[in-house]
């Protein structure tokens, strides 16, 4: 289900009214850099994964028990 034009100026014109032109481009900000961080800690925890992969030979972690 896609949302249309008439949904997309219905959904600005109701944040206008409960949150005020002002406070809009604030949050559109807010969103924004939540996203990105959000995204950087993404990209580290999967770093972070890879690399104890790499100290286990690339195997996982039942593989690496099971042959000790």
């Amino acid at each position: 289900m896609a949302i249309g034009s008439t949904e997309v100026v219905i959904l600005v014109v109701i944040a206008i009214f409960l949150f005020g032109a002002n406070r809009i481009p604030q949050l559109a900000r807010s969103v924004g850099r939540a996203k990105g961080e959000f995204q950087i800690g993404m990209k580290e925890a999967s770093e972070m994964v890879a690399i104890e992969d790499m100290d286990r030979g690339g195997r996982t972690e039942e593989m690496a028990t099971e042959e000790e």
